[in-house]
């Protein structure tokens, strides 16, 4: 994953809006550009023909402002493929505002589906993409990747069946061979997990969309400190995210979204550890790369 941009309401020096490039099996999935993102994009060596998905959180201008500015170089680039946005259906009007913010040629292909109910948005042979309503002051969901699951084939069970060569291709395409099944030489290989989550209080679709996750990205706007503020505007604090992640069982942990009150983030990690989460933590940074983790 790419991180385009880190920062809640408003840039700053440092952080500009939200944005966020998930490379899955070779597409391209962006989450939530705000405003700065096509500039963000070249910074980050993110051209716009490795995009094939966008998805919108909610019509908030930190989490949206910068669709104008990638649709239009989506097209004055001719991506060759066929792009396809998911938002609120509730926002519709704000993004056919944004995608005809000024005059362009449009040269290819977006297929809008909107969102307006918890559920599968999409199946490819690569993930299945799922959305789940959050609590925000606007309409707003999270969404979530889920890689079919695979087989590890076992040398060990594969040696002592006798099977080796061209037999190991035909046992896994036919899923048996001379009384031996697939079962017999193999084990479940759990397809990987991705959630992406922003502006929301906590409610039941936080911990559905971060449910087993092996990479979590998730806001946390505010420490905890300011809780009571977090609830009234339907953010999070770093203390309730990770404490998400915690019970979810959540293996990479990647913290982002953060107020502008806040010049240093060290203290988001020694929040998210205090609140017991012992997995992989990163609190986000503009540019940054962050790799899925391997497979257990």
């Amino acid at each position: 994953m790419v991180v385009l941009g880190t920062a809640s309401q408003v840039p700053t020096r440092h952080r500009n809006h939200n944005g966020y490039l998930l490379r899955w099996d070779g597409e391209g999935i962006l989450f939530d550009p705000g405003e700065g993102t096509q500039r963000q994009m070249l910074r980050a060596g993110v051209a716009a023909h490795d995009l094939n998905r966008i998805c919108v959180t909610h019509f908030h201008g930190d989490h949206s402002l910068g669709l104008a500015g990638v649709i239009q170089r989506i097209n004055l680039d001719r991506v060759p493929h066929e792009i396809t946005a998911h938002y609120p259906k509730s926002g519709r009007r704000f993004f056919e505002r944004l995608r005809y913010a000024t005059a362009y040629r449009e040269t290819v292909e977006l297929t809008e589906v909107p969102v307006d109910t918890d559920g599968v948005l999409a199946t490819t042979p690569a993930y299945t993409l799922h959305a789940r309503k959050l609590s925000h002051p606007v309409e707003s969901y999270g969404y979530r990747l889920v890689e079919p699951d695979g087989r590890r084939m076992l040398p060990d069970r594969l040696a002592a069946h006798g099977i080796k060569g061209p037999d190991v291709g035909r046992i896994q395409r036919d899923g048996a061979l001379g009384g031996v099944t697939l079962d017999d030489v193999s084990e479940v290989r759990r397809g990987q997990r991705f959630a992406f989550v922003m502006d929301t209080r906590l409610c039941d679709g936080v911990y559905a969309l971060a449910e087993g996750c092996d990479l979590l990205v998730i806001e946390s706007t505010f420490l905890h400190d300011e809780e009571e503020l977090a609830v009234e505007h339907g953010h999070l604090t770093a203390t309730q995210a990770a404490r998400v992640a915690r019970d979810a069982g959540v293996r990479h942990l990647v913290l982002t979204h953060f107020s502008q009150r806040y010049a240093e983030p060290d203290e988001f990690e020694r929040q998210a550890r205090a609140a017991g989460f012992e997995g992989e933590l990163t609190v986000a940074h503009d540019l940054l790369r962050v790799p899925l983790p391997k497979r257990r």
